[in-house]
């Protein structure tokens, strides 16, 4: 989903070619001259959207570039950032990385990208935010800045779990969480926010008990630091997994607060919250059956909604529910006429926007598309409306199958290919900060069994030494090193990798040479069969072979991409 959905607040607190109305009121240019960046910046905060342009002006041609006035670009382009005017807000970043790139101003210039990765977000820009946060990490690191590393893995997991990239979401999620306590977010907004973050993830991963305990750690500090849209926020999200749970009385129960709270309370971008609330509201309606109480929720959302929002995800979805809730009244005409707007508006989300996928609505996507596909079926067996349901069918099937085929299409796109790779690349660089520990499992098992600890301790100290790039690294040869036998070892590394022993092996040579071709410069001017023979392989085509199963790349199209990436950078 493009603009994700509840996207709009979760982003931390580090978060002019368009045309301006003639301004009334000019204050001449001596005056202005005299003006600090501080100064404009206020000005232009103050000011109306028609007097803004002569302030706006002075600021980016503001003749001394120093610290003082790229802090005030990042100040402005925040500015224009929550006001969702991510055209002017992409003007002063862009100004301020060019000057802060120049300055060699690492710290500021982590921080521009880090917003710009966060913009991204918020247009439905994958591609952009994926390379702005990857920027933003890199100087971070660096750095050695823990904090700025949150703030910018905070706007990564969302992309990652845009991209369903689960598991590196969940992993870096885990960072975060261990993390934070270190730092001076801890029981701040900017806590809250993180924790609002990261229940997106486990809403999407479907870890249930997960988002109720980090909803209410979070609801704790938000109504504590008096943050009112995170306490909303994470009641919609309790109200989700009731939902989801099938306790309907609970769902409406804290839905309804988080609807209290909008009505009682001055919340900015209210409309997405509202527009969530509704279709929850409305799918516990429809679940118990009561599709009058349904309708009349997605009426407020499809009443309100303009132009601009029938590319959001909840807004599509509302009109597939709504649909199907006509469907169940057996009113035919307003059911395929709703879903036809649904397939109609879907298609162009899917044409227009990066490929990304919603796990919190995609199965009930396919439960009433399955719901309505049943209704169209039984009403075909009605003679008077037979022929009249069946030309509509074709049509509607036809209209279907194409956007089917575009989709898919379009996921084959070598570019959506590369945007996974360089996710995967940084959930690799994450995990060498973790080096000599443990890694945390999925389900978090607890190991009782001394020998099965000790297995996977060796096979750790292995990973960390790098055995499986050698090429006489086999399930005996590693058998041997943790002191067990190869059945045993087969069995631990199944139930504690995931995998067989094979996959396990070219899985870490896979995201090794993923690592040190993004890094290494040298390393991408090896032939692709010295490549090979560096990282274990016998032959360049088994390693192809593996390095293609992976990431649907070749390793020369990758390293090409790399090439050019690099060659932004520097530009």
């Amino acid at each position: 989903m493009l603009r994700y959905i509840f996207f709009f607040f979760v982003l931390p607190v580090f978060q002019v070619a368009a045309l301006y109305a003639q301004d009334n009121q000019k204050i001449n240019s001596t005056e202005l001259g005299d003006k600090t960046p501080q100064e404009l910046v206020d000005l232009i905060k103050k000011a109306t959207p028609d007097e803004r342009e002569q302030y706006e002006t002075a600021l980016l041609n503001y003749p001394q570039q120093d610290l003082e006035t790229v802090e005030q670009y990042l100040q402005v382009s925040l500015f224009f950032y929550f006001r969702d005017d991510f055209k002017k807000c992409n003007i002063y970043l862009d100004k301020g990385i060019g000057i802060t790139k120049k300055r060699k101003e690492y710290e500021l210039l982590s921080k521009f990208y880090t917003l710009k990765g966060h913009t991204g977000l918020r247009e439905g820009d994958n591609q952009s935010a994926l390379d702005a946060y990857y920027f933003a990490l890199d100087i971070a690191k660096s750095a050695e800045d823990l904090e700025q590393q949150i703030v910018t893995n905070s706007g990564l997991i969302i992309v990652l779990t845009r991209m369903n990239q689960l598991d590196k979401a969940l992993e870096i999620s885990r960072q975060i969480l261990k993390s934070i306590d270190k730092t001076s977010f801890k029981e701040t907004e900017t806590h809250a926010r993180i924790l609002t973050t990261v229940n997106e993830v486990y809403l999407g991963a479907e870890y249930y008990d997960s988002v109720l305990h980090y909803a209410e750690k979070g609801i704790v500090i938000s109504k504590l630091v008096g943050f009112k849209e995170g306490v909303m926020d994470l009641y919609i999200k309790k109200g989700m997994v009731f939902y989801h749970t099938k306790q309907y009385d609970q769902a409406f129960e804290f839905l309804l607060k988080a609807e209290d709270i909008i009505l009682n309370f001055d919340i900015e971008n209210k409309f997405f919250p509202q527009t969530n609330i509704n279709y929850f509201l409305a799918s516990c309606h429809y679940e118990q059956k009561e599709y009058d109480k349904a309708i009349a929720y997605l009426d407020k959302t499809l009443d309100s909604i303009k132009e601009t929002d029938l590319d959001k995800m909840p807004v599509i979805q509302s009109h597939l529910l709504i649909a199907n809730c006509y469907g169940e009244k057996k009113d035919l005409e307003k059911a395929l006429y709703w879903h036809n707007k649904y397939l109609e508006l879907n298609e162009e989300y899917q044409k227009n926007k990066d490929k990304t996928v919603s796990k919190i609505y995609t199965a009930e996507a396919e439960k009433l598309e399955n719901e309505i596909e049943n209704l169209k079926g039984d009403q075909i067996a009605d003679k008077q409306t037979k022929t009249y349901v069946l030309i509509i069918l074709i049509i509607v099937s036809v209209a279907f199958v194409f956007v089917v085929f575009n989709y898919r299409k379009k996921q084959k796109k070598n570019t959506v290919l590369f945007q996974d790779l360089m996710q995967k690349i940084e959930v690799l660089e994450l995990r060498e900060q973790k080096e000599g520990e443990q890694k945390e499992e999925v389900k978090e098992i607890i190991i009782d069994d001394i020998k099965v600890d000790e297995v996977l301790k060796g096979l750790s100290k292995l990973e960390a030494t790098e055995y499986f790039l050698r090429s006489d690294c086999s399930l005996g040869s590693i058998a041997k090193k943790t002191k067990t036998n190869t059945t045993y070892l087969s069995k631990i590394i199944k139930m504690y990798k995931g995998k067989n022993f094979n996959s396990y092996i070219n899985e870490l040579r896979i995201d090794y040479v993923l690592r040190r071709l993004k890094n290494d410069k040298k390393f991408r001017s090896f032939s692709i069969v010295s490549i090979a023979k560096e990282i274990g392989y016998k032959s360049d085509n088994s390693f192809t072979k593996h390095f293609k199963a992976k990431t649907g790349l070749n390793p020369s199209y990758y390293i090409k991409k790399i090439e050019h990436m690099e060659e932004q950078l520097q530009s």
